[in-house]
């Protein structure tokens, strides 16, 4: 008897109750949970373990987000591509890039404050629009680039705190964000454009790449050896089970970013990524007992504001274009078709009895 396949996860194909799931917002709200779920996640595996090695945690992302992947494409749930050398190159260059991001982030943090480096992070949409108009020729309304406005004031206002930095931490902290900006819209790109990849496979072709480079890092940076000693005193399977949960976290969320990313746009996913931002400290606030001022209060409300009000014009204008659009002047008449006059005349015609 054959083993029947499951359904590959085409949302959109499964009728119309599942068409209205699989929107837009639906997978931005899910990348809103999922990436807030992972951040609750991690700061309580650093302060229930002390695991504090940022290069091995995302190693182990990126090994869980592969494993994921492939195992989605082994119950038959979405077909690999077949690529050239070209196509394969490019995702070498793309895990590359997403590994490099991480790692100039991490060292900038080093030499700039916290509020600094959020704050110069919260630019990301500003660069995204640069990176699409001079590369993809892309435009925006005037009212698109208005809603932003409040958003990055929001972040500046509820990120406020010690702006200090280096000469050094200020370019790399701008580099960061540069690079941030322009994965989000190659992600974007490489989902929609030519290589119209599925974002498993996607995921699938660039966690094991990624993995390898921040191996490298870890060891370059010898957190290696630090991991290897604090399994060796400190590890448990407590520890391996909140890891193993970890990993799982953030195959789902990559899964759900890379879909969204395709679903809305590179803008739309780096506005969602400054409103993640203000919501962590929400999460702060709420789960840790953060404390913060009064000015930082104001900063997430109009943070959260300027999302809505982007949002809405996303909205209004996807309407917009979705609207057939209605002729100036009345289509010709077909050849023979009575004229408007001999039309008028007909009209006119009494029934004599």
């Amino acid at each position: 008897m054959l083993k029947e396949r499951p359904v590959p996860l085409q949302l959109g194909n499964a009728g119309a109750p599942r068409a209205k799931v699989d929107t837009s917002y639906t997978w931005l709200a899910m990348y809103f949970f999922l990436n807030l779920s992972l951040t609750i996640y991690n700061k309580a595996i650093l302060s229930t373990f002390h695991f504090s090695f940022p290069w091995t945690l995302t190693g182990i992302h990126t090994l869980c987000s592969g494993l994921g992947a492939l195992t989605m494409a082994r119950l038959g749930y979405f077909t690999p591509a077949t690529l050239g050398e070209r196509e394969n190159m490019v995702m070498l260059m793309f895990s590359f890039l997403y590994t490099l991001n991480i790692a100039i982030s991490n060292v900038s943090l080093n030499e700039v404050s916290v509020a600094f480096h959020q704050v110069v992070r919260a630019m990301t949409p500003v660069f995204t629009i640069a990176i699409s108009v001079a590369f993809l020729a892309k435009r925006y309304s005037g009212k698109t680039y208005l809603s932003l406005l409040p958003l990055l004031m929001g972040v500046y206002m509820a990120t406020v705190g010690d702006y200090s930095y280096t000469a050094m931490g200020f370019f790399l902290t701008v580099l960061g964000t540069v690079l941030a900006a322009t994965k989000t819209v190659v992600t974007n790109r490489i989902q929609v454009g030519r290589l119209q990849l599925h974002p498993l496979d996607l995921l699938l072709r660039m966690s094991p790449l990624a993995f390898v480079q921040t191996v490298i890092f870890s060891w370059m940076k010898g957190e290696l050896d630090d991991v290897v000693s604090f399994c060796q005193t400190d590890m448990s399977w407590k520890l391996v089970f909140a890891l193993l949960v970890n990993g799982i976290i953030a195959f789902f969320l990559n899964y759900v970013s890379f879909t969204a990313n395709k679903k809305t746009s590179a803008l739309t996913m780096t506005v969602a990524a400054n409103v993640k931002q203000v919501l962590s400290i929400v999460v702060a606030v709420t789960v840790f007992n953060t404390t913060i001022g009064f000015l930082n209060g104001i900063g997430i409300m109009i943070t959260l504001f300027g999302g809505a009000c982007y949002s809405y014009v996303e909205w209004s204008e996807k309407n917009q274009r979705a609207r057939p659009m209605t002729p100036a002047f009345p289509p010709p008449s077909p050849p023979g078709a009575p004229t408007l006059s001999e039309k008028e005349e007909l009209l006119s015609v009494r029934v004599v009895n």
